[in-house]
């Protein structure tokens, strides 16, 4: 007999505290309304001060609770005073979504320096130092995780037309989800990653109006709607999916290659 109800698929995440990169806009947005709404304290952060109050006002209006703190991912300071200021006045943080992201939208051999470590700390270096100080934190503390970490399918299939090391990079947060399930299994953190295909946000957005309706190549003719990737990410961060770690879940309306 099992000691788990049936079915085993609670999304309740009241207790826990979330933070979540990247939510001033798109998916980020979306996530950290989605964790607030099943019961989640949500931190959200993010360069756009004004955004997030927007978003901790909203979320407040919806009955949840919200803290907006400001970030920069190439930061290594702004990571750790960010992480100490949410459990300060919070809690432990308990979830992780690792969402912030830029393109680069260049050649690869036409990018400057200084892109170039933007594109890297934005989307990989940043990531995982973050991830580091959650995952001391909860080891220390002893208590189970969740981190999420947000790919791309661009970090599995590259057609050329630009962005080449945001394929890299995407393709590292993939790898890093990877490698920290494997080291943080015993402490019961559980480390994912969702690799979406083409989803409205504003970076999309931007890349449409460079490159066209990319959505005509699209077997289904269209971008996905963020909306669609809450499942997955309550999936991954609720209590049902204790066994899962390690995992990518594409998520890509079959857009891309396999």
């Amino acid at each position: 007999m099992s000691d788990f109800p049936l079915p085993n698929h609670s999304m309740d995440l009241s207790g826990e505290v979330a933070l979540v990169t990247g939510a001033t806009s798109g998916l980020g947005w979306r996530f950290a309304r989605v964790l607030a709404s099943v019961g989640a304290k949500v931190v959200v952060t993010g360069r756009r001060v004004e955004r997030l109050d927007e978003l901790t006002e909203l979320i407040r209006a919806d009955g949840g609770e919200a803290l907006p703190l400001p970030l920069d991912m190439t930061s290594s300071d702004s990571i750790l005073d960010v992480v100490e200021k949410a459990t300060s006045e919070l809690g432990l943080l308990t979830i992780l979504v690792n969402n912030a992201g830029i393109p680069d939208a260049q050649l690869a051999h036409k990018m400057s320096i200084d892109l170039i470590d933007r594109v890297i700390d934005t989307n990989l270096r940043g990531p995982f130092i973050l991830t580091c100080e959650v995952g001391r934190r909860l080891i220390e503390a002893k208590r189970p995780g969740r981190i999420v970490n947000i790919s791309s399918v661009g970090g599995f299939h590259y057609a050329g037309g630009g962005a080449a090391l945001y394929s890299v990079t995407k393709a590292g947060i993939a790898r890093m989800s990877d490698a920290l399930a494997v080291e943080w299994s015993r402490n019961h953190i559980n480390v994912n990653c969702i690799a979406p295909g083409g989803f409205h946000s504003e970076m999309m957005d931007g890349m449409i109006e460079r490159l066209g309706d990319i959505t005509k190549g699209f077997p289904r003719k269209r971008l996905g709607d963020p909306a669609q990737l809450d499942s997955t990410l309550l999936y991954l961060c609720a209590p049902s999916s204790e066994c899962v770690t390690g995992a990518t879940i594409v998520v890509d309306d079959g857009q891309g290659p396999r």
